[in-house]
């Protein structure tokens, strides 16, 4: 079925435009450059599990951080709880700083999608493109970093606001900076709930599955990849 009257694009980042270089969100291309790999595969997978989420319930706290400093800041505190939790990495202050300086600055620390490269140009021919991304000021970096940032009308960075999709706030800030109608929009997010919050708005939403997952059922559009957007659109 194709979608009639689209002016303009909405995309999560993670997940559906890239992934973490490393594997993990929160483990640095540079991590075992400080971390000593062999100790920290033999650490119980629940006790990194719990060290990792504990570090994360202190990041969760500080929705709001604007700048990369900021952020930076922050990530300093978060890798120091996470040496706390794991006092068996003995990581030093200096360590600590350095993987938090990797994870804000390193512009390359996220991999693009082949899909998303592909598509991203010729969509842009046709459509506003956006971003609305549960993330920290450093993501605007990543895709300057990749030649992708002049793609994107508006890009819209949850701590910038202080907020998390599913809020409509991040959905109606970019339609308010495209200067279109929820209706002339579409939104693609791996994460069912943040598609329910884009649909709340009245902007189409559009659940990308690339694992071909059996995730439950949905009343919305679901594609495998970026690439079936133009059999839709």
């Amino acid at each position: 079925m194709k979608l009639k009257g689209i002016k303009a694009i909405l995309f999560d980042s993670g997940r559906v435009l890239n992934y973490p270089s490393s594997g993990n969100w929160f483990i640095t291309p540079n991590f075992f450059e400080h971390v000593d790999k062999n100790i920290f595969e033999r650490i119980e997978d629940m006790d990194k599990y719990n060290a990792f989420r504990k570090a994360l319930s202190y990041i969760d706290k500080n929705k709001l951080i604007k700048t990369r400093e900021e952020e930076y800041y922050h990530f300093v505190k978060f890798y120091g709880i996470l040496s706390g939790e794991l006092p068996i990495l003995n990581l030093s202050d200096e360590k600590i700083e350095l993987i938090a300086k990797d994870l804000v600055y390193n512009n390359n620390k996220y991999t693009f999608y082949e899909d998303a490269l592909e598509i991203i140009p010729k969509l842009y021919n046709r459509y506003q493109l956006g971003i609305v991304s549960d993330a920290w000021p450093s993501l605007l970096n990543v895709y300057e970093e990749a030649s992708l940032i002049d793609y994107f009308r508006t890009f819209i960075i949850s701590s910038i606001h202080g907020i998390l999709k599913p809020d409509s706030k991040m959905f109606t800030l970019a339609l308010e900076e495209l200067n279109i109608l929820p209706s002339e929009a579409i939104f693609i997010d791996d994460n069912y709930k943040n598609c329910e919050g884009a649909k709340k708005v009245g902007i189409k939403p559009i659940l990308l599955n690339r694992e071909k997952d059996n995730i439950e059922q949905t009343k919305y559009t679901e594609i495998n990849s970026l690439i079936e957007l133009l059999h839709i659109l």
